[in-house]
C-alpha cells in the first residue's frame, strides 16, 4: 500500500469517525463507558474501535512506522518509551475530549500526527460536530477547511485559558483572569490559533494530545513550551506544563508568570 498523502489521512480520519464514533454521539449505553486505570478518567467504545482502524490504516500504510495510540498505551505502557526511541512515529487521539463526548458535547475530536526524526511533520484535527479539519505540515502553514489560517494581532488584554479547575479565575499578573478551556487539546489549540484565546496552561502533557496542535499553532507563528522556557519537544520525556500561545511574546511574558499560580 502507498503511503497516504495529507489530504488522505484526513479522509481517513473523516471516515472513521463517520463509522464509528458519531453514530454514538449522544447514543452511548451504559456498557459503551469504562474507566481506565486512573480514577475518573473515561473510556468509550467509540475511543477502541476508532483506535484500532485508524491504527490498521495506517499500518497498512506505513508498515515501519510505530502507531502511539492512546488507548493502546494504556493496555501496554511500555509503547510510550518505544515510541520515544523510533525514527518514524505516528500519534492518535481517536476521541480527545472523551468526557465531552459522553455528556453530549460537540467539542471534541479525532487527532493524528505524523514525526520523523522526533519532529512533528504532519498534523491532523478533525472536529465532526463542528465539520472543522485542521491540517498543518511543517513549513507549509496551517490550515483549516482548506484555507490557511493567518493569526490576528494580539491585542494587550491576553485571555489565557487552562483547564486546571484550582487555576480558573486566577490572574497571572495584570493579565485577564484565566478561563476554563474546552478541556480538549483538539479545540483548544484552534481557539488559540483562530483568535479565541490568547494561550492557554497545561499540565498533562501527553504526546498524542499535544502533538497535533502543537505543529498547527507552530505553523501559524506561535509558540508551544514548558514552564521552563525549553520549546516543546513531542517525542521527549514528559515535561511538568506546557504554554501554548499565539506569538513569542505572548508565550515569554505568560511563562515568566506561571510560578505565580498554585501547584495543588
Amino acid at each position: 500500500m502507498a503511503e497516504l498523502g495529507t489530504d488522505e489521512v484526513l479522509t481517513m480520519l473523516q471516515e472513521v469517525a463517520a463509522e464509528v464514533i458519531t453514530p454514538r454521539f449522544r447514543r452511548l449505553a451504559d456498557h459503551d463507558v469504562s474507566s481506565k486505570r486512573r480514577p475518573g478518567d473515561l473510556v468509550t467504545v467509540a475511543d477502541h474501535e476508532a483506535e484500532e482502524l485508524i491504527t490498521e490504516r495506517l499500518n497498512a500504510a506505513y508498515p515501519h512506522a510505530l502507531v502511539l495510540g492512546e488507548e493502546a498505551t494504556e493496555a501496554d505502557p511500555g509503547l510510550l518509551e518505544r515510541y520515544r526511541a523510533a525514527d518514524h512515529t505516528f500519534t492518535v487521539d481517536p476521541v480527545d475530549g472523551t468526557r465531552n463526548f459522553i455528556k453530549g458535547s460537540p467539542d471534541h475530536a479525532v487527532m493524528a500526527a505524523e514525526l520523523r526524526g522526533g519532529e512533528v511533520v504532519r498534523s491532523w484535527i478533525w472536529q465532526p460536530q463542528h465539520e472543522r479539519a485542521y491540517v498543518a505540515e511543517r513549513g507549509a502553514g496551517a490550515w483549516c477547511n482548506g484555507e490557511r489560517i493567518v493569526r490576528k494581532q494580539r491585542g494587550a488584554d491576553l485571555q489565557g485559558i487552562t483547564s486546571r479547575r484550582s487555576w480558573i479565575g486566577r490572574t497571572l499578573g495584570t493579565l485577564r483572569t484565566l478561563e476554563l478551556s474546552w478541556r480538549c487539546c483538539g479545540v483548544d489549540y484552534p481557539a488559540i490559533v483562530e483568535g479565541r484565546a490568547d494561550y492557554a496552561l497545561f499540565l498533562k502533557t501527553k504526546p498524542w494530545d499535544h502533538a497535533p496542535g502543537s505543529l498547527l499553532l507552530t505553523e501559524a507563528g506561535g509558540v508551544v513550551g514548558t514552564f521552563g522556557g525549553q520549546p516543546y519537544d513531542a517525542q521527549g520525556p514528559a515535561p511538568s506544563g506546557l504554554v501554548a500561545a499565539a506569538d513569542p511574546a505572548t508565550y515569554d511574558l505568560v511563562r515568566r508568570l506561571v510560578p505565580s499560580l498554585p501547584r495543588r
